[in-house]
């Protein structure tokens, strides 16, 4: 039932036709899990919290980054490196005492992703790891979750809603998985408005699934361009694909539909890295010229990944090169398209990229 503080705190939305009493008692009993606290995990979090969600599940492993801070609105500088989950739901239980929050401060992997969901009314993906969309994606389908999804890139946004009412799902817009290097915010550059503008329909819709009002995203994929505020949608059809019909009958995921590791990428962690730090390493940084940190106490030599090939001839063969990066993702890449091209039995790519910067430093 809902209570007298619920009736005046949630007047306006009771309003609504669409939402009355009965709407707002069903938002109070519903079971939310957002995928991410990032980018766009703090805006749908901040709007799922204050609109009334009885129980929301917060899934994320990483820890707050003092670059992140623009687009990620749930976290001050206080929480710099300390873990995403947990430093969330100290903000939203401010913002919503009667809201009850679960954390999973874990990476979803094939071993966790199934506990992980089951218990959930509605999953929202806000992600930007190709693999773990497509995790996210075939656990749904197994479980029959609705999932909203939700996707940034530079001025550019998506947002679709997979697997409700007999409709489509990510493979059936993406049958096959994309380019695993492809760019991710901190590689490419985002501002916080876009991430917050698609964190904000991603809740319309996720509302209107719960409260089954409206029309959904299902079977269309909506593209917003902030340079001019257009708005696309492709319709696209649901199609049959034969990886379910093999999650469905043993219940199973196998590592190789959902790659998390590539064997044939070597990496360096951060802590393998300091403790070599002062041996002679060759540091080769893929990022473009212009970007941060700059790492001038590495010295650096900078090769931007589009040109990497066109210079080959400057990476040494006897030194142990360390290739650096904002996240990681670049350098791996970089790696890949160094190892295809011609062999070098020490070269690897710093695990996580430049993440631990400030820490790296002190061993300098």
């Amino acid at each position: 039932m809902l209570n007298k503080e619920d009736l005046i705190q949630y007047s306006k939305q009771i309003i609504l036709k669409e939402i009355g009493e009965k709407g707002q008692l069903k938002l109070k009993t519903s079971k939310v899990l957002v995928i991410g606290a990032g980018g766009l995990g703090c805006p749908v979090l901040t709007q799922l919290t204050t609109c009334g969600i009885g129980t929301i599940g917060i899934v994320d492993h990483d820890t707050v980054s003092l670059y992140n801070l623009p687009r990620q609105n749930l976290y001050g500088k206080s929480s710099v490196g300390k873990s995403k989950v947990k430093e969330a739901i100290k903000r939203l239980q401010q913002l919503n005492s009667s809201t009850k929050f679960i954390e999973y401060n874990f990476q979803l992997t094939i071993n966790n992703n199934y506990n992980t969901l089951k218990n959930y009314d509605l999953i929202i993906d806000c992600t930007d790891n190709i693999q773990t969309k497509y995790l996210i994606n075939d656990t749904c389908i197994l479980l029959d979750k609705p999932l909203v999804f939700g996707a940034v890139f530079k001025h550019e946004g998506q947002i679709a809603v997979f697997n409700y009412k007999e409709s489509g799902t990510y493979r059936c817009l993406f049958p096959k998985q994309q380019n695993t290097s492809m760019q991710n915010c901190e590689d490419s550059g985002v501002l916080g408005v876009i991430t917050s503008i698609i964190g904000a329909f991603q809740v319309n819709e996720s509302l209107k699934i719960l409260l089954n009002y409206g029309e959904t995203l299902t079977n269309k994929l909506k593209i917003y361009n902030s340079l001019d505020s257009s708005i696309t949608i492709i319709d696209y059809k649901k199609k049959k694909h034969s990886i379910y019909n093999r999650l469905k009958k043993d219940l199973l995921f196998h590592e190789k539909d959902y790659s998390f590791n590539c064997n044939s990428i070597k990496e360096i962690s951060y802590n393998s890295l300091i403790k070599q730090i002062n041996n002679e390493i060759q540091f080769i940084d893929v990022r473009e010229p212009n970007e941060l940190p700059k790492c001038i106490e590495l010295k650096a030599l900078n090769i931007p990944l589009n040109d990497i090939l066109n210079h080959l001839n400057k990476i040494e063969k006897q030194k142990k090169v360390v290739l650096i990066c904002n996240s990681g993702l670049r350098s791996k890449q970089a790696l890949s398209v160094i190892n295809e091209k011609q062999h070098f039995p020490n070269i690897v790519s710093l695990e996580s990229g430049l993440k631990n910067w400030d820490k790296i430093k002190q061993h300098l």
